[in-house]
């Protein structure tokens, strides 16, 4: 009778652990570069992992206007394997597509990576001669408030590349970010749903901010926002889940839309 007692325990706790296991989805995936959808396709089945393929739709991306939204969701739904993302560029993209437009995609996404400052000038943040900063101090103030702006108004699923700094800042990560600014942005997500991205490519957001938004209850979601088809698996991703003890509650999830 003891050994039958033992033989449930581990299959209990052995069940409990694979429920547990985070199921790998990476949400960012572009194809770009060399990636094509048939690499795509054996990429992704060569490592085990599902993926959501996301068109950059705004002003100067490939996607700006419905009808281009509605080709390029029609050719993805050819490939059920994959989920369909947008990513939404800029402020601008607001403006430019309709209700109606943006539903055909399974999620939507964007980040803080394109802002107009105080002065008007459009920051983008990840080219170095398009970034503006007088002020380090300041100019972090104002992206964490463009940053809550952006996640408590725009209608998104999902917010990517968390807590990215330009050339000019990065290496001094716990400088800038501190407990105070990464809650700022935690609790705008916690009050609106949207998930956030624990982001390979980057290596962000931080494990304190990961934990942070872990205990206000925040959902998280993998991406890689690769450049082409030579991308790894989300180690980083897979760093975070061990490190701040992650599993599958504390992932969001699309739902894949299929037309009638």
């Amino acid at each position: 009778m003891r050994y039958l007692i033992i033989i449930a325990v581990f299959l209990i706790f052995g069940a409990c652990q694979q429920q547990n296991k985070v199921e790998l989805i990476d949400l960012h995936i572009h194809l770009k570069g060399d990636l094509t959808i048939e690499e795509a396709i054996k990429k992704s089945e060569n490592e085990g992992l599902k993926y959501g393929i996301a068109a950059n739709c705004g002003l100067g991306f490939p996607i700006q206007t419905d009808e281009q939204i509605a080709e390029y969701v029609k050719y993805m739904r050819q490939y059920p394997q994959f989920y369909v993302g947008m990513q939404a560029e800029g402020r601008e993209w607001l403006h430019m597509f309709s209700p109606e437009a943006i539903n055909l995609f399974d999620y939507v996404f964007t980040d803080a990576m394109t802002f107009t400052d105080a002065k008007g000038r459009r920051n983008r943040i990840w080219i170095e001669e398009e970034t503006w900063i007088d002020d380090e101090q300041e100019f972090m103030d104002y992206l964490v408030a463009t940053t809550v702006k952006i996640i408590s108004t725009e209608p998104i699923d999902i917010y990517v590349n968390p807590t990215f700094l330009p050339a000019q800042m990065e290496g001094r990560y716990n400088e800038f970010w501190t407990t105070e600014r990464m809650m700022k942005v935690i609790e705008a997500a916690k009050s609106k749903d949207i998930a956030i991205e624990i982001n390979n490519r980057f290596e962000i957001p931080s494990e304190k901010f990961i934990k942070l938004a872990k205990a206000e209850g925040v959902l998280f979601t993998i991406g890689t926002n690769n450049v082409d088809k030579n991308f790894p698996r989300p180690l980083y991703a897979e760093k975070m889940i061990k490190a701040c003890k992650l599993g599958n509650k504390n992932f969001w999830k699309p739902e894949m839309k299929v037309k009638n």
